[in-house]
């Protein structure tokens, strides 16, 4: 079956065939403070890696019904700091839990009972069981959409990576240790566990 995405009426099917296709999906689980100081965190799957050289990272919002920018972004513009934390699969429950619609004068760190660390050279909280965590300054902000369902691209400096000894084999991330999740369509979620090797061919 085809679809047609320069129809407006098939358009507005869009969101199921986007994220039921483009999996898995890597989690950031971004940790903000808000201008009043306030510690939230929230999970996006529309994240990436966007340059190495610099190092930037990509996370995009997409506008939620009422229009209005989420707590992260609205954070993110008054106070230009974040911190990334990778989700690995012991972390997945509470990740999920802090997705919840919270009123943003409530932390989510005390909601859902995240223990938290200081960073090391930004403001906002990390996740203290995060075994790579990313500190990030906000670079810029490109708004793709301003419509409900539309994008808004945060593009992330990073200042700053936090990697735990224990996910670390001679010197680089070893993937089974680190167990990421990865974001399906729905409800649903992806284990990192089985993995295979290919190498890259030479020609």
């Amino acid at each position: 079956m085809y679809f047609d995405l320069t129809d407006p009426d098939e358009q507005k099917g869009a969101y199921s065939k986007l994220v039921g296709g483009i999996t898995p999906r890597p989690i950031a689980w971004i940790s903000t403070l808000s201008a009043d100081g306030v510690a939230n965190i929230a999970p996006y799957s529309f994240f990436t890696v966007a340059s190495v050289n610099p190092p930037v990272l990509s996370v995009t919002q997409v506008n939620p019904s009422d229009n209005k920018n989420k707590d992260t972004l609205n954070n993110l513009l008054a106070t230009q700091e974040c911190v990334i934390n990778v989700v690995s699969h012991e972390l997945v429950e509470q990740m999920n839990q802090s997705c919840a619609n919270f009123p943003s004068q409530v932390s989510e760190f005390a909601a859902v009972g995240i223990a938290a660390t200081a960073s090391k050279l930004v403001k906002p909280l990390s996740v203290a069981a995060a075994k790579v965590r990313y500190e990030c300054r906000l670079r810029e902000v490109i708004t793709i959409s301003a419509q409900p369902a539309g994008g808004k691209m945060m593009l992330l400096d990073i200042v700053g990576v936090y990697i735990d000894d224990s996910v670390l084999v001679d010197g680089y991330i070893d993937s089974a240790l680190l167990n990421t999740v990865g974001k399906m369509g729905g409800n649903d979620f992806a284990t990192t566990q089985a993995l295979f090797s290919l190498a890259r061919p030479e020609l």
